[in-house]
């Protein structure tokens, strides 16, 4: 009977794995579809949250999104439990899923009182319908029809079954050239409450900046352990550019436009919005500004319920620059980006006004942003802020630490601690 039950589990899983890897769609954040827009995921009432939650706990992860299309869509979704490393883990989903494998997306309302119609989905896992009952990290994956299931949005978030106690400290790089333009992070993890028989083998550390995946510091193993302690002291190994403070933008009200706003023309089922000319700051002193650390939130001064009153708005931006940057793409780059270089987002010299110029749907809120560039010629393709934004080491950055532990023999990552701060405290 033993026999048969594991054979039957390991059946399910490489079934599973096989199925996942065969999906049209990747283990990142992002939208596969035209008419999905302004996709939102976060913890509930916390819009500028990572989307991470304890185990057990009751506190619920929030997926808005609004359709373009006109008829209502039968949207159903699933969860995929994943390694630290972003792949399909080894458990079969009657292991990690408490109710139904999937579920279709009920919860939807129509725009009002704006001229861009649009149809709003909203879901709140884990539910009465799906619940998870392992730490570690997952893939929401929606599919739009039941039947073709086509891919339209995948969002990463994490579980944690708090084990450990993490202490991070912000510390001086210690290669002289990057003091000024670089951030590094040290800490320790207290490991009093688990017993940890090869924490260099079964431990891994992942940091993030400002949330961003893309730049993410993964699979950093402690460098020694004390007693009941484990060390991440490294030297140039956990260390990110700086950057500045995010550029901001405020949509909130199309009535009441802000002084960054040059232009405005309204239109039947839409606003064309033309911004008024940025500068690149690689050079400009670092001065401290509240933003949003890349975030957006939706939020609207000219009617209620900013999530189904908001109008959209294809916003032009302008970077002005003298001359074409001959080996650079240039990118407008943020969480309205989901934090990638998209096509879409990518932006266009234009000789006439001396600029970079680039188009992008926004619904009205207020946004961060920066922009990104990226080489032209090989196969390097991380987005860089450095070369019209800069470097300050005093810029405020949030910090997150996630810690991984796979015992020997485990088939699966847990996620046993979180630890987030801020670069300025």
């Amino acid at each position: 009977m033993i026999k048969k039950y594991f054979l039957w589990a390991v059946l399910c899983s490489l079934s599973l794995n096989l199925s996942s890897q065969n999906q049209d769609f990747q283990f990142i954040d992002n939208t596969y579809l035209d008419n999905i827009k302004t996709v939102r995921f976060h913890l509930d009432g916390l819009e500028t949250s990572l989307p991470i939650v304890n185990l057990g706990s009751s506190t619920q992860i929030v997926l808005r999104f609004d359709d373009f299309d006109e008829e209502v869509k039968n949207y159903t979704y699933k969860i995929i439990h994943c390694n630290q490393d972003w792949k399909p883990s080894e458990l079969a989903e009657m292991e990690y899923i408490d109710g139904f494998t999937e579920e279709q997306i009920y919860d939807y309302r129509f725009s009002y009182k704006a001229i861009t119609q649009y149809t709003n989905y909203e879901l709140k896992i884990p539910n009465n319908d799906i619940r998870w009952t392992k730490s570690g990290n997952y893939l929401l994956v929606v599919y739009e029809d039941e039947v073709e299931r086509i891919p339209a949005i995948t969002r990463r978030f994490m579980v944690v079954d708090t084990k450990v106690k993490i202490f991070p400290k912000l510390v001086r790089p210690s290669i002289v050239g990057k003091m000024r333009t670089h951030q590094e992070i040290d800490f320790t993890v207290n490991t009093q409450k688990l017993q940890i028989r090869s924490p260099r083998q079964e431990v891994r550390a992942c940091i993030l900046q400002n949330g961003r995946w893309d730049n993410a510091i993964m699979n950093v193993p402690p460098i020694f352990e004390r007693p009941k302690e484990i060390v991440f002291d490294y030297q140039d190994r956990i260390i990110f550019p700086s950057g500045k403070e995010f550029r901001f933008l405020d949509l909130r009200s199309f009535r009441r436009p802000t002084d960054q706003i040059a232009e405005m023309q309204e239109y039947e089922d839409r606003f064309d919005i033309y911004l008024r000319k940025d500068e690149k700051r690689v050079n400009v002193p670092h001065s401290l500004i509240r933003d949003l650390n890349g975030y957006y939130v939706i939020e609207n001064f000219d009617q209620q319920d900013p999530h189904l009153t908001g109008n959209y708005g294809d916003v032009r931006f302008f970077l002005y620059s003298p001359d074409k940057l001959f080996d650079y793409d240039v990118y407008i780059f943020g969480a309205l980006s989901e934090w990638q270089l998209k096509p879409s987002h990518r932006m266009e010299y234009n000789p006439a006004v001396n600029s970079y110029v680039g188009r992008v749907p926004l619904k009205q809120g207020f946004y961060d942003y920066v922009y990104a560039v990226v080489p032209r010629e090989g196969d390097e393709k991380k987005a860089s802020l450095s070369e019209i934004e800069g470097d300050w080491f005093e810029a405020d950055n949030q910090y997150n630490i996630l810690i991984y532990y796979r015992p020997f023999g485990s088939r699966y990552d847990q996620l046993i601690g979180m630890a987030g701060f801020s670069s300025s405290l």
